[in-house]
């Protein structure tokens, strides 16, 4: 199949989106978020003043747009004692903080952090400014692994390091949505183990067991099979073998790892030993996009993550 972040790429010049970059004193950055509008992929707004570019910038300074994020940021958080004179100093304190809640309030579509920043950062900012997806409960990741015959997705690979199987049942829902999202593809999930419909017996296969149930109650029409292993799950000769029944094994273009050690070893060994390109970790399960990177990010990945962001954002409400 074609290359995906290429048929992305044009998919957000044929509906561009406003993207915010709230670290901009990163020098990678600055060139991603220049290389983004260059190529005409949408708009790359700053946080804060970038000496000697072009692109458009918010900062503090701006006090109508200061007064709107705090309001907003009060809304979100009166409950834990949120005021408005503290959600001000919150948000001249923290741009990955006013990045998201430049999302919220509808100024860009879409948020992308985490050069710096750490993924813990970058996800409390999009709780406390954007939130949760309606209906669900948990803010996870996903990997879009492109090989060069096809795209998997693979999650979750750098938020939740022991789902429960309720959790690990929305991520697979989630990384489900998404892949459909960015692929066009019909997603077809495995729930992986190290066991096949039973060959073993222990608590943590259960886990993946009772992870089936859970998905299947939230999204009844999607093609969602465990407890598989992996080659199982990938190779239709093992799956004739092992899993003749099921609806996804050798099939299977999303991979849902039972936790978070097999998940990130699972997506740097494909990205490593089978030559992938690894895009991500792509933040799940937020209203609207707020996009984290790896801080070893060149400005190549973090234009490619600002295009995912608009894709996504194109699918928001």
């Amino acid at each position: 199949m074609p290359n995906v972040i290429e048929q992305l790429h044009e998919r957000a010049k044929a509906n561009p989106k406003r993207i915010v970059f709230p670290e901009s004193q990163d020098p990678r950055v600055i060139d991603a978020a220049t290389e983004f509008e260059r190529l005409g992929l949408g708009t790359a707004v700053f946080v804060g003043d970038v000496a000697g570019s072009l692109l458009e910038t918010v900062t503090v300074s701006n006090q109508a747009m200061l007064d709107q994020c705090a309001q907003q940021l009060f809304e979100n958080r009166k409950h834990k004692g949120m005021t408005v004179e503290l959600a001000c100093e919150a948000i001249a304190e923290n741009p990955l903080l006013f990045g998201s809640l430049l999302v919220r309030t509808g100024f860009v579509d879409g948020s992308v952090a985490g050069s710096i920043a750490t993924t813990a950062s970058v996800i409390r900012a999009g709780l406390y400014g954007v939130g949760p997806l309606p209906g669900r409960k948990l803010v996870s990741s996903f990997f879009l692994m492109q090989l060069p015959d096809r795209a998997l997705t693979y999650a979750d690979c750098g938020v939740v390091p022991d789902p429960t199987a309720e959790q690990l049942g929305e991520i697979a829902v989630t990384a489900a949505e998404n892949h459909q999202l960015l692929t066009c593809e019909s997603p077809k999930v495995a729930l992986l183990s190290y066991s096949t419909k039973g060959s073993a017996h222990h608590p943590r296969i259960d886990k993946v067991r009772q992870a089936l149930k859970h998905a299947r109650q939230m999204a009844p029409d999607l093609a969602i099979d465990g407890e598989l292993q992996f080659d199982a799950a990938f190779v239709p000769q093992v799956a004739q073998k092992k899993a003749p029944d099921s609806p996804v094994a050798g099939q299977a273009n999303v991979f849902v790892f039972p936790d978070l050690d097999s998940g990130n070893i699972a997506y740097k060994i494909t990205e490593r030993l089978a030559g992938a390109q690894a895009m991500g970790p792509l933040v799940q399960g937020l209203a609207k996009p707020c996009m984290d990177l790896s801080r070893g990010c060149s400005p190549k990945d973090i234009v490619d993550v600002a295009v995912i962001a608009s894709i996504l954002a194109q699918n928001v409400g």
